[in-house]
């Protein structure tokens, strides 16, 4: 299965959360009441309220300056004003950023407890060293030994090199250590797994700011990336969190995980509408294969099922 295949099937259950109003509005024509009834299914899919009120709006618009009639007609201007929201969030692929930027490029990753933090940067360092990159995996989530653990096997599945220290010892110091052996050998990426943490508790989040300083200190300019990891399935609460994380530590990306799980896919939408955040990787599956870069088209394309509207109708 290709990855637009595992993306179509991944955000299946978001797919039919829309489709069945998208369907009454074949042969009925936009009306009010259907419009409502699309508006809801929106809601559902987890847009936004301030998201679906903007398509909404936009629908209306288009609709009656449309030639298109009933559910084709709606599909279409629905699907450019998705798209139009998504590519303006549309930042460069992780491999494009690292590339352009100071060796080692570090990346550090945050978010809440059970994201997938862990694993996402596993995936990313086995996809780096696939493409020729040399990454180092750094355990700062020093509070669980099972995330420790978790990236040892990684780390030996793929073959890269992983800097850790024991269970309870400070994140800042492993940073550090971590920075120390990136300098001394040839290391192209440094990926910071940090422990999970509540996006409203201060004493955390003084704690990862100590990490940033701790590595903007040892490699000016960096982290070149701090990217934010959100779970899919809790829908809207992830926008609360992206929003919290940026105000605190500055996000510069975001990676989606779980989207396979869920039928609140739209919350993709809803950050890229509310925080203007780069969407760089989506996940839909517990494989390697399944993190990829967030393609706009592509996502739309999944979502509604069929070939993307490219201009207003």
């Amino acid at each position: 299965m290709g990855w637009f295949d595992r993306l179509s099937q991944g955000l299946a259950k978001t797919r039919q959360a829309m489709q069945s109003s998208l369907d009454r509005l074949l042969g009925r024509g936009p009306d009010p009441e259907t419009l409502e009834e699309l508006e809801v299914a929106l809601l559902g899919a987890d847009l936004g309220v301030r998201t679906v009120d903007h398509l909404m709006e936009r629908l209306r618009q288009g609709v009656t300056r449309s030639s298109g009639e009933g559910e084709h007609g709606v599909r279409a201007v629905l699907q450019h004003e998705i798209l139009q929201v998504l590519s303006a969030c549309q930042g460069e692929d992780l491999l494009t950023l690292i590339e352009r930027s100071p060796r080692p490029f570090v990346l550090l990753a945050v978010g809440v407890n059970g994201v997938g933090k862990t694993t996402t940067m596993a995936k990313i360092a086995q996809r780096l060293k696939e493409s020729g990159k040399i990454p180092l995996l750094v355990a700062a989530d020093t509070f669980r030994a099972a995330a420790i653990e978790q990236l040892q096997v990684w780390a030996q599945r793929i073959g890269v090199e992983l800097i850790h220290q024991r269970q309870g010892a400070d994140p800042a110091a492993v940073v550090f250590d971590g920075l120390a052996a990136a300098k001394a050998r040839s290391v192209d990426v440094v990926l910071i797994d940090t422990a999970g943490r509540l996006h409203t508790k201060a004493n955390l989040m003084d704690e990862l700011r100590k990490v940033q300083r701790v590595i903007s200190r040892e490699i000016p300019g960096a982290p070149h990336e701090v990217l934010l990891v959100l779970d899919a399935t809790v829908g809207q609460n992830a926008v609360s969190q992206a929003r919290q994380f940026q105000e605190a530590v500055g996000v510069t990306g975001l990676a989606l995980t779980k989207l396979d799980g869920t039928a609140r896919g739209g919350v993709v939408v809803a950050i890229a509408q509310e925080l203007k955040i780069p969407v760089r990787l989506i996940g839909v599956g517990e494989r390697v294969e399944d993190l990829q870069d967030f393609r706009a088209p592509e996502f739309v394309q999944a979502l509604f099922g069929d070939v993307v509207t490219s201009s207003r109708p």
